[in-house]
């Protein structure tokens, strides 16, 4: 059995500015295939390449592997379908596969547009890909893959997709290959060394509206932290990975376990220093262990502060309050933990007003960072369906987080760009020349400076931002600033039966539903007891360790209590 998964050659101005990340979507297949018999596989990063289609045909064409396997995030699903169409027409006798969000709901859509897919792999795709893998093997696909769960295919010119498959209840039965990556290639800029991205828990114990992480993965389930450092070991030791973000939807919901996790790494002593994204709420929930994870490498933390105003962090289901996310920011200011602020823009009631009110809270806020995303309206989040009359642009290569797919109605797409442009020139060029050179820390100093560096780099190279595809110069070109948005794009409108199937999806298991945010049930290391209906968040947040909650006996409490004032 010859397998060939294939990253596709998609680009835009957000996240890449950083770097090259390493796709850790491969490395975690791979592994589930390996533990199971299946080893003869390898991997085509045609993004990190760049690799032109003509050259993927070749590359197709010589390997002959029996199955190729494709993954996509909304903006990549194009450049996926073309891939996998390549791929096709190079090996007509290969079984083609797609996974990740967009396709997982959809799925009518993308067979629609690209019905040389043989399957779409929905949700958590280790499990379904080696029942795929299995069925291909044993001769089986065409006659019995109606029997193997979480998959969309097209039969007889009508698209069906199986049940739900149950999701992966022992994660830490999850071993990802991760030499089936070329390490010197996923150079993380600030820094100037591999970067990885390895997950301690899957899911998210939060239902953000203009998210849907939670729905993609049904269920929210946290790793052995002594197993999730093992990988880390290997990361360091065998790849020569020097920084690393965890990449969980919130790592520090799960105290408890998030502690165990900076203990092992403290003990340990490994000299990698990561990063993470979380909610203010969290820092503010672990003030007096801040310290105590910086010293566990802990160097840079992401929050998700969303939004200046306290209308639209209703609107996002998010939470928190403007207060809390200043004071979040101080404590970790204090704690020597580079700080990043996000911000979402670009909504219907965005005016000139609004953005300015956001630059003057956060520059109030003094973060080390800020970055002011897009709103983008995935089609699947549960903040679409009130937005949906609004969105006119269907064009899903842009839904990258950096093109305004709403028009807000007080002002142009041009104007909008130009206003968050504004921000970020204002901001980095105080951070440039009275922030970054001046702090006293010496390794917050070059981490600073290092992103100050990926961030110029990206600049002026023209892909901040897709400024460059966009034809953006600054103010004088608010006017003609062309994102060629592909107006032909629709959206499809899915049968009433597969509509019925997507319902079914995103309500999630039973665990999921029995608080929405519940699978805080083993935030403490319990069972699979289940949380009352009118759990509080509140209720959940003490039994993920806040408030008075205690650390549970079994990790040592007294042995980390003493840690934590060791290293304040």
């Amino acid at each position: 059995m010859r397998i060939l998964f294939v990253h596709p050659n998609y680009h835009s101005g957000g996240a890449e500015i950083a770097g090259k990340w390493s796709p850790a979507w491969v490395a975690y297949l791979a592994g589930y295939l390996k533990s199971h018999g299946y080893t003869e596989y390898v991997f085509v990063d045609a993004m990190t390449d760049d690799t032109p289609d003509e050259d993927l045909r070749k590359i197709f064409a010589e390997a002959q592997p029996d199955i190729i396997a494709c993954t996509a995030v909304t903006p990549a699903i194009y450049k996926a379908e073309q891939t996998l169409k390549i791929a096709k027409e190079a090996c007509p006798n290969a079984v083609t596969l797609l996974g990740g969000i967009h396709a997982t709901f959809m799925f009518q859509q993308v067979l629609t547009e690209a019905p040389w897919i043989d399957a779409i792999i929905r949700g958590e795709g280790e499990a379904v890909v080696l029942e795929v893998v299995r069925a291909v093997d044993e001769g089986r696909w065409e006659s019995g893959r109606q029997d193997i769960k979480g998959i969309a295919y097209i039969e007889d010119d009508k698209v069906v997709a199986t049940p739900a498959a149950p999701t992966i209840r022992d994660v830490d039965s999850i071993i990802p290959d991760w030499g089936v990556l070329d390490w010197k290639k996923y150079i993380y800029i600030p820094m100037g060394v591999p970067v990885a991205t390895p997950n301690m828990a899957r899911g998210c114990p939060f239902t953000c509206s203009f998210c849907s992480q939670w729905k993609f993965w049904r269920d929210y389930r946290v790793r052995d932290p002594k197993k999730v450092v093992d990988e880390i070991e290997i990361l360091v030791k065998e790849h020569g990975v020097g920084f690393f973000i965890l990449a969980d939807e919130e790592p520090t919901i799960n105290k408890a376990k998030f502690v165990e996790f900076c203990q092992e790494l403290i003990d340990r002593d490994l000299g990698v220093l990561w990063g993470i994204n979380t909610r203010v709420t969290d820092v503010m929930r672990d003030e007096d262990l801040l310290p105590f994870y910086r010293k566990a490498g802990l160097i840079h933390i992401s929050l998700g502060t969303e939004a200046a105003a306290q209308l639209n962090l209703d609107m996002f289901v998010k939470e928190t309050t403007v207060a809390q996310n200043k004071r979040a920011i101080e404590l970790l200011r204090n704690a020597g933990i580079v700080t990043e602020a996000q911000f979402i823009v670009g909504l219907e009631n965005e005016t000139a007003e609004t953005l300015e009110e956001t630059f003057q809270l956060c520059m109030d806020w003094n973060p080390d960072m800020a970055n002011w995303a897009m709103f983008t309206p995935w089609p699947f989040s549960d903040l679409y369906t009130e937005m949906k009359d609004k969105v006119e642009i269907f064009d899903f290569e842009k839904y990258n987080f950096v093109t305004p797919i709403m028009k807000p109605a007080a002002m142009t797409r041009g104007e909008l760009l130009d206003r968050v442009m504004h921000n970020y020139r204002r901001f980095y060029m105080k951070k440039a020349f009275l922030g970054y050179p001046w702090e006293r820390n010496p390794l917050r100093r070059k981490y600073l400076l290092g992103c100050l560096k990926a961030f110029l780099k990206s600049a002026f190279e023209r892909r901040f931002y897709d400024l460059g595809k966009a034809g953006y110069w600054g103010p004088q070109s608010r006017k003609t600033v062309d994102w060629k948005f592909d107006t032909s794009r629709t959206l499809v409108k899915p049968e009433p039966q597969l509509e019925e199937q997507v319902i079914k999806w995103k309500s999630a298991p039973p665990r999921k539903r029995a608080g929405a945010k519940g699978a805080a049930m083993k935030a403490c290391g319990g069972g699979d007891e289940q949380l009352p209906e009118n759990t509080s968040t509140a209720q959940q947040v003490k039994l993920c360790g806040g408030g008075d909650q205690q650390l549970p006996e079994s990790l040592d409490d007294a042995k980390i209590k003493e840690k934590i004032k060791e290293n304040a």
